[in-house]
């Protein structure tokens, strides 16, 4: 009985090394062989990973859609002669101060097939050629479409085929703490994706242009930034990267985007009639403080103080006056100069409109017909 058992003993033990040797190095052999422990120790064996997935909470997803649409712009302008060049003393003591084009370096976002691309006016303002760098290495030479100094948008337009086109997100629906991803192409170092949140909403009374509704960010944005894209979780576009606070040139995490809604405004009116039409009533606004009511003798608490009116303005044909307070333009609430010259700026010129003003402690209602607001053409400002 023993010699049996040792037999039986020394057989599993043989067979069981078999098994191993043949599992380790040719475990094609075992495939459809049902074995009892088989599948215990398949539950130990970790799952094959699937390289196409992103990891969870990766933002890879967004990048790879909006990356694409995503262009580096480099610009040069001609030289400007200094008209001490040529005197013989100046040379002397400067040295032939050679004469080298300027180049400037941004970035832009492609919105349509055709070729229409969005970025900042500063990036392109007053250069002579323009040139567009896709992602797939592909270049352009591109043309301005319009300009609109005042928001600091410019359409550019590139002639190439099977662009890729970003989508176009909808910034009304930001909300402070959603996740964003910022993409250019900063101090050209090529095309960079950097991600934070929205910090603030609204932003204005910066000093960077007329109209101001700035989409604040901590995501990196650095010189060479600017026209790049700003956009959500989904991949889709909210805003046109601008500027940023900084002491150094650097990202302290204070950048300002401008929102879709605007850039689509410009966009359509710049494609449609190479410029952009605003309302305008020729006013001068100021914001609404205690001290500003007591000297106008105003008994409004909420609304823009008008300090100033232009002869023959439209506003001075409506029956406007220093110190009325504008609190409603056609129907709807103003409480900020910002906010004022965005809603006259929407007006249609021509077309008459509502404005309710507190005069004193009456509230009246007049009727203004908006003319075109001029252009103004703004000194580019660095960023």
């Amino acid at each position: 009985m023993k010699r049996l058992w040792l037999l039986f003993s020394q057989t599993i033990t043989v067979l069981v090394a078999a098994w191993f040797v043949v599992a380790t190095l040719q475990p094609g052999w075992l495939r459809g062989v049902n074995l009892p422990w088989r599948q215990s120790i398949s539950l130990l064996e970790a799952p094959p990973i699937n390289q196409a997935e992103p990891m969870p909470g990766s933002l890879s997803g967004a990048a790879r859609k909006a990356a694409p649409a995503v262009v580096s712009i480099n610009t040069s302008k001609a030289p400007v002669r200094d008209p001490r060049s040529d005197d013989p003393w100046f040379q002397f003591f400067f040295g032939d101060q050679a004469n080298r084009p300027q180049a400037g370096l941004g970035s832009g976002v492609i919105v349509s097939p055709e070729g229409y691309i969005l970025t900042n006016n500063h990036v392109v303002d007053g250069a002579d050629e323009i040139d567009v760098t896709l992602s797939d290495s592909r270049k352009a030479r591109a043309r301005v479409i319009g300009t609109d100094p005042e928001t600091d948008l410019a359409i550019l337009k590139i002639e190439l085929d099977k662009l890729p086109v970003i989508v176009l997100g909808d910034s009304d629906t930001a909300s402070v703490g959603d996740r964003v991803l910022a993409i250019g192409n900063p101090f050209g170092v090529g095309q960079t994706v950097t991600s934070g949140i929205v910090s603030a909403l609204g932003r204005s009374q910066l000093g960077i242009n007329t109209f101001e509704n700035f989409i604040q960010t901590d995501a990196a944005i650095n010189p060479g930034n600017s026209g790049g894209a700003l956009v959500d979780v989904n991949g889709n576009l909210l805003g046109i990267n601008t500027a940023i606070y900084s002491r150094s040139g650097g990202s302290l995490g204070i950048g300002f985007a401008i929102p879709v809604s605007t850039a689509k405004m410009v966009l359509s009116s710049i494609t449609a009639t190479g410029q952009v039409t605003r309302g305008w009533i020729g006013v001068e606004p100021s914001e609404l403080s205690p001290e500003m009511a007591e000297t106008f003798g105003v008994k409004a608490t909420s609304g823009v103080l008008i300090t100033g009116v232009l002869q023959n303005a439209p506003g001075a044909h409506a029956g406007l006056r220093p110190g009325d307070v504008i609190t409603q333009v056609a129907g709807k609430p103003v409480v900020s100069v910002s906010g004022l010259l965005s809603a006259v700026a929407a007006l249609t010129p021509g077309e008459a409109a509502g404005l309710r003003v507190q005069r004193g402690d009456q509230e009246i209602a007049l009727e203004v017909t908006p003319g075109v607001r001029p252009r103004q053409r703004r000194a580019p400002v660095q960023r």
